[in-house]
């Protein structure tokens, strides 16, 4: 439903309707900056750079032919802004701690099962564990970044984040796994795993 809401929307604009445009930024823009926000720490930056995310979108709309869906095709220009933007000099993505996939599958330990108890040693434990995740992806290689942040983070299937990055699923799929046991090995001091266990 929403792939054909989106369809219908490009197809006006390409038709010269500015305010379906509007509509897709009135639906996107949240999701776009919480995206950014994983690779620019600064809020004011992450907003400059969503606000170009759609300038770029809507000069390239007329060159959009609906080969991927259109929330896919907009992330990329997102995805490759933020990282323009980080080469030029910005910090690495900031983990939030409420963050988890919306599909259900594995997910980085959080500090919602914590947050319920709010003791001094649950706030400290929570921060602790947020820092740890946050310091594993500012030490991740780009590629396992990216993978990682659109899944976890922002939900995103394989199959999309293969799209956006040019890419197999599978390659998606090592990645991820890869990128996991990165930050697995950050936070096994602090939960008290195993090696042989991931959280």
């Amino acid at each position: 439903m929403h792939d054909r809401t989106d369809q219908a929307l490009v197809q006006r604009v390409q038709s010269g309707d500015q305010h379906a445009f509007e509509l897709l930024v009135a639906k996107y823009q949240r999701r776009i900056f919480r995206l950014i926000s994983r690779f620019v720490s600064d809020p004011a930056t992450a907003e400059d750079i969503a606000q170009e995310t759609f300038l770029r979108a809507y000069r390239a709309i007329g060159r959009f032919r609906g080969d991927s869906q259109f929330y896919t095709w907009l992330y990329r220009i997102a995805v490759n802004t933020a990282k323009r933007s980080a080469s030029a000099g910005a910090r690495g993505p900031v983990f939030q701690e409420n963050a988890h996939s919306s599909e259900g599958e594995e997910t980085f330990p959080g500090s919602e099962q914590l947050s319920t108890v709010e003791t001094p040693e649950a706030v400290m434990a929570s921060r602790e564990i947020a820092d740890a995740v946050k310091n594993a992806l500012d030490g991740l290689p780009e590629e396992l970044r990216t993978a990682i942040v659109l899944r976890e983070i922002e939900g995103l299937s394989y199959e999309d984040i293969a799209q956006l990055m040019g890419c197999p699923p599978g390659t998606v799929r090592s990645r991820i796994f890869r990128a996991r046991e990165a930050i697995a090995r950050q936070l096994r001091p602090l939960l008290g795993t195993r090696p042989d266990e991931r959280w």
